[in-house]
């Protein structure tokens, strides 16, 4: 198990990683600039599409619906890591070290940019037209693949709570500078215990706002996917780029959370801090 030094020096590398994610590069800027104009243009058909996605948020943080994942794959992947150990529960997987977990999530990174790509080739070769088959397969994509990066850092998806935290990365991954410094205020007061779950679920404003910016994240890319075949390259670049954004975010926000578990249950770290606020 890692050092109270090593968990320190992560935690700082995580803390860096949410400074760089308050600034928006020029072209991130400008491709949230045509929203307006691209939903006159998008087909009423695929508007239809995005408004679905709302119900189908709804129901992955009630219930999971066809989007959890199964855990034995992941299980599988870390025991093969940590030999002489076993691994078969959620339980079990909080006791991992932290290189295993991170070593594990980047590959999952990797493997769920890839299967992105092809995707959105497949669908981007149709132009307009695959489109709206796209952007639900999308979000499933996304969804099972934070879902796989918390079992990897012992948390378990089939709990509400976990699963209300999973769209905040979802809402993180595609929110503008504003809105990622707000959601990690709301996380801030999630770790340290001082915001229920259940405040955290108000917040999301019934997950509308986050439909609503997945879909802005959408914007260049509803304009640059419609031309049939050119779609294609599109496609695979910006749906790659996502996944891997959004996976990037997992791994993140849970090691982080992770960390300061093991921080907390620390006795050594408790009484430093205790003896540093007198």
């Amino acid at each position: 198990m890692e050092t109270k030094e090593q968990l320190l020096i992560q935690l700082k590398e995580i803390e860096k990683w949410e400074d760089d994610q308050k600034g928006l590069f020029f072209w991130e800027k400008i491709g949230r600039i045509p929203f307006k104009l691209l939903d006159k243009l998008t087909p009423a058909f695929i508007q239809k599409k995005i408004g679905v996605l709302l119900d189908e948020l709804g129901s992955f943080i009630q219930s999971g619906g066809k989007y959890l994942t199964q855990k034995n794959g992941i299980f599988k992947k870390v025991q093969l890591l940590v030999p002489g150990e076993t691994v078969s529960t959620i339980d079990d997987m909080k006791h991992v070290p932290l290189k295993v977990m991170n070593l594990v999530s980047s590959d999952l990174r990797t493997n769920r940019g890839n299967v992105a790509t092809v995707q959105g080739a497949t669908t981007g070769f149709g132009g307009i037209f695959t489109l709206a088959v796209d952007i639900p397969v999308l979000l499933g994509l996304s969804l099972k693949t934070l879902q796989e990066i918390a079992i990897a850092y012992g948390y378990d998806p089939e709990d509400k709570d976990e699963r209300i935290f999973i769209v905040k990365c979802l809402q993180f991954a595609s929110a503008d500078i504003v809105g990622k410094q707000a959601i990690l205020n709301e996380l801030s007061g999630y770790y340290n215990r001082s915001m229920e779950p259940a405040e955290m679920m108000s917040k999301l404003q019934g997950w509308r706002e986050v439909v609503y910016t997945y879909r802005d994240h959408f914007g260049l890319k509803k304009l640059l996917q419609m031309v049939p075949v050119a779609g294609m390259l599109f496609g695979a670049y910006t749906n790659r780029s996502m996944v891997k954004d959004i996976a990037e975010t997992g791994i993140m926000l849970y090691q982080k959370r992770r960390i300061l578990e093991r921080l907390a249950s620390d006795p050594v770290m408790i009484i430093e801090e205790k003896g540093t606020q007198r």
